[in-house]
């Protein structure tokens, strides 16, 4: 009995919650589901076409994105394929923050913030590091626009993905 006493004061003091239930996710309800690109408007790859789609995960604890994109050949670019995964969840301060890792072998840690029908998740890290931010936000009912903006050390943001997602009947 003392050896379990001692355990759950170790996880504890670790922040690992041992008994928990699932996290209240209303802010980011409207995300909820699977989405299709509709059309993407602009930025540095403005022809691709993808799906994503955000589920809880852990009975609860964390929102689980999955999401690829394809792209054709164009401006002497290959065509190619892009995937990634990205783990939502709350901190023990009960921020919203997310990790998120591609095939590419990047890895992002983003603060997220909530308010009015929009979601930005917007990397953190030192300021001589390259920053993204990438934005949600209800454009109608089931549509988004979604935006993925990079920066440079030392200079603002420049919209690399720029398009409109329908969520997808099945979800409906």
């Amino acid at each position: 009995m003392r050896m379990r006493r001692v355990l759950v004061a170790v996880l504890f003091s670790l922040g690992f919650p041992v008994f928990g239930s699932a996290q209240d996710w209303s802010p980011l309800q409207f995300l909820l589901g699977r989405w299709t690109t509709d059309q993407p408007s602009g930025g540095e790859r403005a022809h691709g076409t993808g799906s994503f789609h955000f589920a809880p995960d852990l009975q609860g604890r964390i929102l689980l994105r999955k999401n690829f994109a394809e792209y054709p050949a164009e401006n002497g670019k290959p065509a190619y394929r892009h995937d990634d995964l990205m783990v939502v969840y709350r901190n023990q301060a009960g921020e919203i923050r997310a990790s998120y890792f591609d095939n590419e072998g990047h890895v992002i840690e983003y603060g997220v913030t909530v308010a009015d029908g929009s979601a930005v998740f917007l990397s953190k890290g030192p300021a001589t590091a390259t920053r993204y931010r990438l934005t949600y936000k209800a454009s109608a009912v089931e549509h988004l626009n979604l935006k993925f903006e990079i920066a440079p050390p030392g200079k603002d943001f420049s919209t690399y993905i720029d398009a409109s997602v329908h969520r997808d009947r099945s979800e409906r």
